[in-house]
């Protein structure tokens, strides 16, 4: 009698226990969402309009995400322009890229050869996928759109990239990164959802990627440019 009473009790918090970390769970996981789908963009990027955002009027689903890199805009576009596989790559995972055969290899240097971008031209995800210059605003903004096909089936999503560069007064930039996705079937937001959550972690090593390299290719600049200077004095 006092082993079943004791069994009951035991199984009677585990519930509890259980049910408690759902709710935890349930809670959680919005605040989670809205932190990953807005990571590192303050309130006036989020509701801001950037470029490309046109193209796809009204979407489902929109990531806005942002990090601050010290170094002017036009050191940093250039990272941006050689973006794509068989090019600069995208600094992020290539190892985790590269699993699913993407062949990245990001770019540790700026490229001339791939400096030049127009609205039209292909930017290679993977060797089978790529994206189209949808917009192209030189040194400021480029906007990349398509989607990936399932099989010889036409996307049931279109989606938007945009890459966009803001001045900031103490000399720094803004690069503002967004995603946005127009479902052309209901159930598109069962493939998106999981995806987009993948889509932060890359995209977050991504941005991080662009600062490191951008700073870096500043120091490098401005120390070139100081010993020059040193060295005519």
């Amino acid at each position: 009698m006092t082993a079943h009473h004791d069994d009951a009790v035991t199984a009677r918090k585990d519930r509890l226990w259980v049910a408690g970390a759902l709710g935890v769970l349930l809670l959680a996981v919005p605040a989670l969402r809205k932190w990953q789908l807005r990571w590192g963009a303050d309130h006036h990027e989020v509701i801001a309009a950037l470029a490309g955002d046109d193209l796809i009027a009204e979407p489902d689903l929109v990531a806005t995400r942002a990090i601050t890199i010290t170094a002017p805009a036009s050191q940093v576009w250039p990272w941006l322009a050689q973006l794509g596989q068989a090019r600069g790559g995208f600094y992020s995972y290539d190892v985790l890229e590269n699993l699913v055969g993407c062949d990245i290899h990001s770019a540790e240097r700026i490229v001339a050869a791939w400096q030049h971008v127009e609205v039209g031209d292909e930017v290679k995800l993977h060797p089978d996928v790529s994206m189209a210059v949808a917009g192209l605003e030189e040194g400021r903004a480029l906007v990349l759109r398509g989607a990936v096909p399932m099989g010889k089936a036409a996307a049931p999503y279109d989606c938007t990239w945009a890459f966009v560069l803001r001045d900031r007064p103490d000399g720094s930039t803004r690069l503002v990164m967004r995603e946005r996705y127009g479902y052309s079937r209901r159930w598109a937001g069962l493939l998106i959802e999981p995806v987009e959550a993948v889509s932060f972690v890359m995209s977050r090593k991504m941005l991080m990627g662009i600062r490191d390299r951008a700073e870096a290719g500043r120091a490098q600049h401005e120390t070139t440019r100081t010993g020059g200077r040193h060295a005519g004095a």
